[in-house]
């Protein structure tokens, strides 16, 4: 099968190539031609019809999106219907709100997601973990991986959570975006990235069929 696209990872700060390489492997699983690009600086989150903002710290992945520029392309995109996908830091940076951590940083947080986020809800790095996740989309238990993980405290009417761990949200979805506490691209189960990609693909039909009427 030829599609091709480019599906972009955010690469300015945390855990990129670990996406990057999911990402190209559940496109071979499928035989999908298409381009998997780091993004690092303004004008190239436009030219794609996905995006993944990765784990990492952040306060820092928030200042640097606000500099560089991209912070306003990605929520264009987001309005554009563009499917993101944000893991960990990703989740927080997503929401709409953040806790008195959140607030005391002064983080500029993207507000895509009508979420509430607790920054460290699992607590700091040596507190990281593993847990058998049941979710939603999937049809088996998943192998959530937590590392300084935040968690979902309250949502709007209009987000699907996915999946919960100890009261907390660990996985939801709103619309084209979907967030995760924990980090699939750490494991070698490629099922949630393929569901991304799912959303794409239909995302991107969508916009052909649009386009030819």
């Amino acid at each position: 099968m030829v599609f091709f696209m480019k599906i972009g990872v955010i690469a300015i700060q945390g855990a990129v190539s670990e996406h990057v390489d999911a990402l190209r492997r559940a496109l071979a699983e499928r035989g999908v031609d298409a381009e998997v690009v780091a993004i690092k600086h303004k004008g190239i989150v436009p030219k794609c019809g996905g995006i993944v903002i990765p784990g990492g710290e952040s306060t820092t992945l928030c200042r640097l999106l606000a500099r560089e520029g991209i912070a306003q392309e990605v929520k264009d995109a987001a309005t554009r219907g563009i499917p993101i996908l944000g893991t960990c830091a990703g989740l927080i940076v997503l929401a709409k709100e953040g806790d008195k951590q959140v607030e005391k940083t002064s983080q500029e947080l993207l507000a895509i997601m009508d979420t509430k986020v607790n920054r460290n809800a699992f607590g700091r790095q040596r507190d990281s973990f593993e847990a058998e996740l049941k979710v939603k989309i999937l049809d088996s238990p998943f192998t959530g991986i937590f590392i300084r993980a935040p968690g979902i405290v309250s949502c709007g009417p209009g987000v699907r959570v996915l999946s919960k761990l100890e009261d907390l949200i660990i996985a939801a979805e709103q619309g084209n975006v979907l967030a995760l506490a924990f980090h699939p691209e750490l494991t070698g189960d490629l099922r949630i990235h393929q569901y991304f990609l799912d959303k794409i693909f239909k995302n991107t039909s969508n916009d052909r069929e649009t386009t030819t009427i």
